[in-house]
């Protein structure tokens, strides 16, 4: 018999491999799971056995392989607690327990943590899994055995205790199907246990006498009720009692019982049954009221238990709040608007032109970097009065003050602003694209569909092929650390961190373009072996002309005139920027600007050249004063392209407390690379 219903995610202690550590890479191996058999708690009806099958056909790891992230303790909704990630193709089988190696990230937040791992302080891990199919037996006098034939485990995490019996969740919205397949008949007595039917009495007294048992592990309760269960069960510790035991039957006297004996052992469970409910209770903050329902109504403790979980998270429902909300303007975080505004007043303080000040900014205009760093450690609570100018700096830029957090904002905003500004040629004849890693990137350049034949009337269609050229190319990093030391504070030195991370933007900016024009100047070497301006590639003139009509004339018949790969299919190269250095710039604006009613009809500019779009770039002198280009555009084909790492366009500014230098330490760091990927789409005369 099959069923289809709804579950939640489950989890599982795991552990970490502690002699597997790879301090070069940041990665450990862990074992994520061995399918041993747990207790659970019951979900529809009675608890039951788990079992996950090991066997490779019943575990879905394209997720693990896929490169699952590394949480930290299953946050899920939260960019910060991704923490690393499975490397991918590592998860795998391996004797019946699986196996894969995380990768931890490689940012300062992070960096605790890897060290508490490889000092062993933190060896405990966990996944979460999902369940799509169970098969379902019931052992003669056991519990009902749940083996996991279809499941997907889809995270791991690091957690402070492996073996948390309250791990699991039940989030609503979360839910997913599983198909249950039972091996046996359901029981005679009374219905499924999938309907939450009536225990019989053999079955109380079996389930009172498990309970006695040794503890075994279990799991997946409601997340909002994990705490509440664990609370649960250890206020729980007091034998289990049913309801009251009736008063012994009159043959039941004759027969010499001891009635009495009898009736004080069931006053004592009733007793016992009474001071536990309300115990739970109590100890959950319920209502006195729905204790004493459940105590007028001779719910077992069991039954009591479960009714009381369901009840804390009915509440938690109701009362459960979101981390992301959107705040009323006029009612932000005190913290918040008051570090902005002192942000703005200090660049107002740097360039009044490009950052007016704000209305909320006015009450911190003037003041000194010291004034300001005295304001932050009173806002935080910490007293300033005799306190030197040394003393006040050093603990501005080490408290838990806002201070150094003002001063990154400012560094950043300096160094985007300025990065933005510096004029880049090389993005308008040039692609852009974001790398997903320090991978090599292998660019593809395939041929064009084969020429149509004709066919003859009950002829045969010929296949054609597709000829391809590959280029590959991989992103670098690039970066610079610079120090805000606390003699910048008692000095007032301002500039030290704003001018400085505006020279920082213009550095990066420029090194971008060096990495971009330095492929047209030095003319490297393709894939297929050949300089990427040469004649056999058909894009350098045999003869260097100065920059005019005619020459730019035969350079653009040139372009058209390239053929693709198979060597037939003429493409028909539109160029639209023309490229010159600085030593040609004027003359490319005067042979693209309109034509005032010229003296003789030769000196006419055809329209075509005159929609060309000069581009002229400084670092192309250092190589020759007199090489001109023409480029098409990259909607039309592939010229050269360019790369960031995904995230991280452009520059990236991250700051921490400086431990070599007394103060605050600011990395700028790029990720960046660039390849030309098509000879066919630029072309360039030597000039004369």
């Amino acid at each position: 018999m099959e069923q289809t219903i709804e579950l939640p995610a489950f989890r599982r202690s795991a552990e970490l491999r502690p002699a597997s550590i790879d301090p070069e890479t940041r990665s450990v191996e862990v074992i994520w799971s061995t399918g041993a058999r747990v207790r659970r708690a019951a979900l529809f009806g009675e608890p039951h056995d788990e079992e996950l099958s090991m066997a490779p056909e019943h575990v879905r790891l394209e997720r693990l392989n896929a490169g699952a992230p590394f949480l930290k303790v299953h946050e899920a909704h939260d960019l910060d607690a991704v923490i690393g990630s499975v490397v991918p193709g590592s998860a795998r089988i391996e004797n019946g327990q699986g196996i894969a190696r995380i990768r931890l990230s490689e940012r300062d937040a992070v960096g605790d943590i890897w060290r508490d791992i490889e000092a062993g302080h933190i060896r405990a891990v966990s996944i979460g899994y999902q369940v799509h199919r169970f098969e379902i037996s019931k052992p003669d006098g056991q519990r009902e055995l749940w083996r996991a034939v279809d499941w997907t485990p889809f995270e791991i995490s690091a957690v402070p205790v492996g073996a948390d019996p309250a791990a699991g969740f039940r989030a609503k919205g979360e839910h997913h199907d599983c198909v249950l397949q039972r091996r046996d008949a359901p029981t005679s007595e009374g219905a499924s246990p999938m309907t939450g039917r009536t225990q019989t009495a053999a079955e109380t007294a079996e389930q009172k006498s498990t309970t006695t048992a040794a503890p075994e592990e279990t799991s997946m309760t409601d997340d909002k009720t994990g705490a509440a269960d664990k609370q649960t069960r250890a206020a729980d510790t007091k034998p289990k009692a049913t309801k009251p035991a009736p008063d012994p039957a009159p043959e039941e006297r004759a027969r010499g019982v001891d009635t009495d004996a009898l009736v004080s052992e069931a006053r004592a469970q009733e007793r016992e049954r009474v001071s536990t409910i309300h115990g739970l209770a109590d100890k959950l903050q319920l209502e006195r009221g729905f204790a004493d329902d459940l105590i007028k109504r001779g719910v077992s403790i069991d039954e009591a238990r479960r009714l009381i979980l369901d009840q804390v998270a009915a509440r938690a429902d109701e009362t459960r709040t979101f981390p992301h909300v959107s705040i009323p303007l006029g009612r932000r975080d005190a913290t918040v608007t008051r570090r902005e505004a002192i942000s703005n007043a200090l660049l107002h303080r740097y360039s009044p032109t490009l950052f007016p000040l704000e209305d909320a900014a006015r009450e911190y205009r003037g003041m000194t970097l010291m004034e300001l760093a005295r304001e932050s450690l009173e806002t935080a609570g910490a007293s300033t009065r005799g306190l030197s100018r040394d003393e006040v700096a050093t603990r501005a830029l080490h408290s838990t003050s806002d201070f150094p957090e003002i001063l990154a904002a400012v560094t950043n905003k300096t160094l985007r602003q300025a990065y933005e500004a510096y004029p880049r040629t090389f993005p308008l004849f040039c692609r852009q694209v974001l790398a997903t890693d320090f991978k090599a990137m292998h660019r593809v350049q395939l041929g064009e569909a084969p020429q149509l034949l004709k066919v003859g009337e009950s002829g045969e269609f010929k296949r054609g092929t597709l000829g391809e050229s590959k280029e590959s190319y991989r992103i670098e990093t690039y970066g610079r650390v610079v120090a805000i030391t606390r003699q910048v504070l008692i000095n007032d030195d301002l500039d030290a961190f704003t001018r400085i991370p505006a020279m920082y933007g213009n550095s990066i900016a420029q090194l971008e373009s060096d990495v971009v024009w330095d492929i047209v100047t030095s003319n490297p070497a393709m894939a297929d072996g050949t300089a990427l301006f040469h004649s056999t590639h058909k894009n350098l003139a045999g003869t260097g002309a100065a920059l005019g009509v005619d020459s730019v004339g035969l350079a653009r018949a040139a372009m058209r005139k390239q053929t693709g790969l198979d060597k037939k299919t003429v493409l028909n190269i539109r160029p639209a920027f023309l490229i010159v250095p600085a030593a040609l710039e004027l003359k490319a604006e005067q042979l693209v600007a309109q034509n005032l009613v010229p003296a003789q009809s030769g000196n006419v500019v055809p329209q075509s050249i005159r929609t060309l779009s000069p581009i002229a770039e400084p670092r192309l002198d250092a190589a020759s004063e007199t090489a001109w280009y023409l480029a098409a555009s990259p909607n039309q084909i592939d010229t050269i392209e360019y790369a960031y790492l995904e995230g991280q366009q452009g520059a990236y500014i991250e700051t921490r407390n400086g431990f070599d230098v007394d103060g605050v330490e600011i990395k700028c760091r790029l990720d960046f690379g660039a390849k030309a990927i098509d000879w066919r789409g630029l072309y360039k005369n030597p000039g004369a």
